[in-house]
């Protein structure tokens, strides 16, 4: 399955919705797009240049994230590929499959439509990019889900160590979010996820997001975990925007 563009969603529940999405907006300096959806439940983050990757959408329940990925074949192929690897189909909407990954994480496959005037991701001249999705993988589940995803993407794992907290898949094609797996230290559970951003200078993207109403939850070894206004965690790493994938602007 080739995989060409991923779509990162931040799943924002009911109950502050509207503070949410203006708090995403202004983190990511971006413009909202007009909402669509059979409710109005989506909509896209417009970056000042280059294409779009973010978008923002009203659920049910604590909210989170989940993934698009765009792909060059049939949706069916598509979704009987994932389901060989282990994969749930829990909806099929025509245009979208929505699936589930071993672990429960849930993302769609949807197809991909090239652009003649397509630019991609631009980074140059960025002080920050929310650029990776992190799957949070119950102990027990890890293995597989990495497994999963790899196959799933035909992405390699960067530096593979089973006794490393983390796994990156490698970032290639122009790609705009990268994939993190982190394990941690509850054994049991669903595998859920949040988003990273990389900034420039971290510091001061931390206490800038503070200054949008975001507050910080602690530091880690290379990141700091924020909570937004809404609720919902995501972390500011030490990573240079400006470095992204092969085919990056």
């Amino acid at each position: 399955m080739s995989v060409r563009w991923v779509w990162l969603f931040l799943d924002l529940p009911e109950r502050d919705f509207d503070t949410a999405v203006e708090f995403w907006r202004q983190v990511t300096r971006t413009e909202l797009s007009a909402w669509r959806g059979e409710h109005g439940e989506f909509a896209t983050l417009l970056p000042t240049e280059g294409d779009p990757w973010l978008k923002v959408q009203r659920v049910g329940g604590e909210g989170g994230i989940h993934l698009d990925l765009d792909v060059d074949e049939p949706l069916p192929e598509a979704a009987e590929r994932a389901v060989s690897l282990g994969a749930t189909v829990v909806g099929d909407l025509g245009d979208v499959i929505v699936c589930r990954s071993p672990g429960g994480f849930v993302f769609c496959l949807t197809r991909w439509s090239p652009d003649p005037l397509a630019r991609g991701q631009v980074r140059a001249g960025v002080e920050s990019l929310v650029d990776q999705a992190c799957l949070d993988v119950p102990s027990s589940r890890y293995a597989a889900e990495l497994a999963f995803w790899s196959q799933l993407t035909g992405w390699a794992v960067d530096d593979p160590d089973p006794d490393d907290e983390f796994a990156r898949l490698a970032w290639v094609d122009g790609t705009p979010v990268r994939f993190l797996l982190q394990r941690l230290d509850e054994e049991e559970g669903t595998v859920r996820g949040h988003a990273d951003l990389s900034a420039v200078d971290p510091a001061a993207e931390v206490a800038r997001h503070c200054g949008l109403g975001a507050r910080v939850e602690g530091p880690g070894d290379g990141w700091t975990v924020l909570q937004g206004p809404a609720g919902h965690r995501y972390c500011v790493t030490e990573r240079d925007p400006r470095q992204g994938p092969p085919g990056a602007h």
